[in-house]
């Protein structure tokens, strides 16, 4: 059984591990990664799920393996992180953690989301609804292009 919960900043780490151990990650695409941090302030401040199997005694236990999370801004309308732990690939996690950011989207009154895709995630976006809108060229650190796709939010039908 999986559930969705609300990260709290005690997910900090097992956030940052998933983030860093993705096999998404390695080679060319190391440098994106290397040293990053999902924080606690982060995590506080912003819309941030967590797919947990198991999901805890609902008392707000946090047991449970954490096998994903998204984090959506929604001052700029936009999908920042987005991961499936490597061993929970292929089992529907991405879809479900997708579904409920769009949801939560709506919720929030969001027409429309940004991604910023990782290069090798692109097909999945688009599998999940999502369409291409441009590239963002390279800047800093991240010396390859990146699609840039986006979800309408289409309002709850009454």
């Amino acid at each position: 059984m999986v559930t969705l919960r609300r990260a709290t900043a005690d997910d900090a780490k097992r956030l940052t591990r998933i983030v860093r151990r993705s096999g998404a990650y390695r080679g060319d695409y190391a440098a994106m990664v290397d040293g990053y941090q999902v924080g606690g302030s982060y995590i506080e401040h912003h819309p941030v799920y967590v797919a947990v199997e198991g999901g805890g005694d609902g008392d707000g236990d946090v047991d449970g393996k954490v096998l994903g999370f998204y984090a959506l801004i929604l001052d700029d309308a936009e999908l920042d992180l987005a991961f499936v732990a490597d061993e929970a690939q292929g089992l529907g996690i991405g879809r479900l953690l997708v579904e409920h950011m769009i949801q939560e989207a709506r919720t929030a009154g969001l027409t429309s989301v940004k991604v910023v895709s990782h290069p090798p995630s692109e097909d999945f976006y688009l599998r999940t609804g999502a369409r291409r809108t441009g590239t963002v060229p390279p800047s800093g650190r991240i010396h390859w292009a990146r699609p840039e796709l986006r979800y309408d939010i289409a309002a709850d039908a009454a």
